[in-house]
Formats: C-alpha cells, structure tokens, sequence
C-alpha cells in the first residue's frame, strides 16, 4: 500500500506536466499563426505602397452623402394638444354627438 502513494503521485505529476506542455504548445501555435497573418497583411501593405496610388476609376468611390436631417415640422403644440385631449373627453362622455365633435375637431386642425 505505501507503494502505490509514489505511483499516483508520479501520475498526477506528470499528467499536470503534459497538460501544462500541451497548453504551451497551442498557445506557440497560435501565436505563430498570427505572426504570420500579421506578416503577410504587412507585406501586403508594403506592396500597395510600392506600387503608388491607384488611377482614378480603380479608387474605391466616395461615400454617399448622408441626407440632411428633415427640419422639425410646426406639428401640435401642447396647447392644441390639450384641446384635443378634452374634446376627446367630451365626446367620450357623451356631452358632445359625433357631428360636434368632427367639427371642433377640425377647426382646431385647421388652425394649426
């Protein structure tokens, strides 16, 4: 029994090593990978550079202008929103028919 505590603990040793060397090397890996998309994105950068600016129809076209912002409209005021919001409470109340109610409604419309 005392001699298999060695054995485990060889084991657990050497499993934590391996992990740890095969996590070094993915991680090399990777960064070589990337030294190397770095180094090719560099050297083709260099070759535009090199080769001078690009006659005109091969330059990539200007963005678009951005259409202006549309000017804020008079629309309602909060006064004649009001009016509306207890005309509404009117008709809803019954105090004013259908027909009234239109046509107050529309002279206030009409007055915007």
């Amino acid at each position: 029994m005392l001699r298999r505590r060695p054995l485990l603990r060889a084991a657990a040793v050497g499993g934590v090593a391996y992990a740890a060397g095969h996590h070094r090397a993915t991680k090399s890996a990777e960064q070589s990978y990337m030294d190397q998309q770095q180094n090719t994105q560099i050297a083709d950068l260099q070759q535009q550079q090199q080769a001078g600016p690009l006659p005109v129809y091969q330059q990539p076209a200007p963005p678009p202008p951005q259409a202006a912002a549309p000017a804020p409209s008079g629309g309602m005021s909060d006064e004649t929103y009001e009016q509306l919001k207890k005309l509404g409470e009117l008709h809803e109340s019954g105090v004013l028919t259908d027909d009234e109610f239109n046509s107050a409604k529309q002279k206030i419309l009409n007055s915007i």
